[in-house]
């Protein structure tokens, strides 16, 4: 049996690079210039060239796969709010903490938090999984 309970955390870090932006761009088909012109970007709101949003978000799916509630995890559902931009460069944690855990079936809901290497909050959601007993 899983021994899940709410407020059990786990933390996965990340630096994201340009290599990581420039191969999420070839597949996921995402080449928005926002994230690939350094030219384009300086004239948009952020000054300069972003990362994906899904590349950050993409380390919570990392932290429930791997770290908790571990292998065997699969996601039900996933909100994600993007709170602050993430650029080449940064350093992305992201913070799981175990909310509830089901009685019945072994479902539980996380709250899901990246930050970056200054503790700002880039992305703030929720996960609910299926996890190996």
């Amino acid at each position: 049996m899983h021994n899940l309970t709410p407020g059990q955390k786990a933390t996965r870090t990340k630096t994201i690079t340009d290599e990581m932006i420039r191969t999420f761009a070839e597949l996921s088909d995402d080449t928005n210039p926002v994230h690939l012109d350094d030219a384009y970007a300086a004239t948009t709101r952020f000054g300069k060239r972003i990362a994906h949003g899904m590349i950050a978000a993409s380390l919570i799916s990392a932290a429930l796969a791997n770290d908790l509630p571990g292998p065997g995890t699969v996601y039900l559902s996933q909100s994600l709010q993007f709170k602050a931009p993430v650029y080449p460069g940064d350093t992305v944690t992201a913070i799981i903490e175990v909310k509830s855990v089901r009685e019945d079936k072994p479902i539980a809901t996380l709250i899901t938090t990246c930050i970056n290497q200054d503790n700002v909050t880039v992305i703030e959601g929720e996960a609910i999984v299926l996890f190996s007993k």
